[in-house]
Parts: structure tokens; C-alpha cells; sequence
């Protein structure tokens, strides 16, 4: 068990290295003039041990802008709501704060500037979204239920991110950044738990 422990730790290290030195590259030539020969060569690694980890160019650019919600749903604890599920784990790194928000930021620009990729971020977003909508089917009570829970949902986090992203890049402080990221999590989730139907007077 130690064993596999320590593989799949060199696996996410090694992932992680291909991802950070793609960033790196595409922040400094600008995505379409880096070719993933380069990428392999600069990260240390075969090619086909790049391909192994990522699939596409475009894999490496886009690496974790997507939370998997319907996993967070899925496994949520027994009488937990999908909504509080969701809550807590985006409440979570809003009260800790990012890892790295240089590197947060180098990607939200790469893709940015790259319509191919904010083609790919349109075409993940809709696939997080269905997928959601899947998961939220059993509580939701019916197909149009859940896919309009699921819309919301997405559309209520996409909305909440951009403006973290905003405030970092317009040079907010972390710390204030993040106060107003956790402030966010919370008002969001209390309007789709509430319907933003109702008075808040």
C-alpha cells in the first residue's frame, strides 16, 4: 500500500510539472506557439509520458478550471442536500484562500487570449453542467428540474469566480480578495437556497 502511495504521489508530481511549465510557456509565447514537443522537452518528460497525463494541447492549458460538481454530489454524506454539499466545498478554499494566484492568473489569461480555448471553456462548462444535472435528477423530481437546478448552479459559480479573478487582477490584496470571495460563497448559495424570488427587505 506505501508503494502505490508513493507512485501515484510521483504521478501528481509529475503531472503537476507538465501543467506548470505548459502555463509557463504559453504565458511567456502566447498559446498557439508553443507545440507540445517543446512542452515535453522543457518539463523533462517523453512525449508519449505527456500524452499519458494529457491528452491534448489544450488539456494542459485548461487543467483544473472546472470543479467536478457532480462527483461533490454524488458523494455527499448521508441527509446532506446537493446544495449544502456544494456549499461547503466552496466555502472551504474561500476561507483558506488560493494556493497560487500568480499561477491562477497566468491561466485565466492565457485562455483569455486564446479563443480556441475559451471555446474549450464554453464546451466544459456545458458538460459540467449536464453532468450535474444528472446527479441532481434523484432530488430534483424531474428531468427539467434538475436540468434548470443545474444551470443555476453553474451559472451562480461561474458568476462568483470571475469576480475573485477580477479583483486579483485589478490588484485587490489576497486577503481582502479572499474575505470577499467567502462573502460571495455565502450570498450566492443563500440565493439559491432561498430563490432569489424572494424579499430580502
Amino acid at each position: 500500500m506505501m508503494m502505490a502511495g508513493l507512485r501515484e504521489r510521483k504521478k501528481e508530481e509529475t503531472r503537476r510539472r507538465i501543467a506548470g511549465v505548459a502555463l509557463e510557456l504559453f504565458a511567456e509565447r502566447g498559446y498557439d506557439a508553443v507545440t507540445v514537443s517543446e512542452i515535453a522537452e522543457a518539463a523533462g518528460v517523453a512525449k508519449v509520458t505527456l500524452f499519458n497525463y494529457f491528452p491534448s494541447k489544450d488539456c494542459l492549458a485548461l487543467d483544473g478550471i472546472h470543479d467536478d460538481l457532480a462527483s461533490i454530489v454524488a458523494r455527499r454524506p448521508p441527509g446532506q442536500t446537493p446544495l449544502d454539499a456544494l456549499r461547503a466545498h466552496y466555502a472551504a478554499p474561500a476561507a483558506d484562500g488560493p494556493r497560487d494566484v500568480a499561477r491562477m492568473l497566468a491561466q485565466v489569461r492565457v485562455i483569455a487570449s486564446t479563443p480556441v480555448l475559451m471555446a474549450g471553456v464554453y464546451q466544459a462548462h456545458m458538460g459540467q453542467r449536464h453532468e450535474l444535472a444528472a446527479a441532481l435528477r434523484d432530488t430534483a423530481g424531474s428531468e427539467t428540474a434538475a436540468q434548470l437546478m443545474a444551470a443555476q448552479i453553474t451559472a451562480v459559480i461561474t458568476t462568483v469566480e470571475e469576480a475573485f479573478f477580477q479583483r486579483l487582477a485589478s490588484g485587490t490584496p489576497l486577503e481582502e480578495a479572499g474575505r470577499m470571495l467567502a462573502s460571495d460563497v455565502e450570498l450566492a448559495f443563500d440565493q439559491l437556497q432561498d430563490g432569489i424570488g424572494k424579499d430580502k427587505s
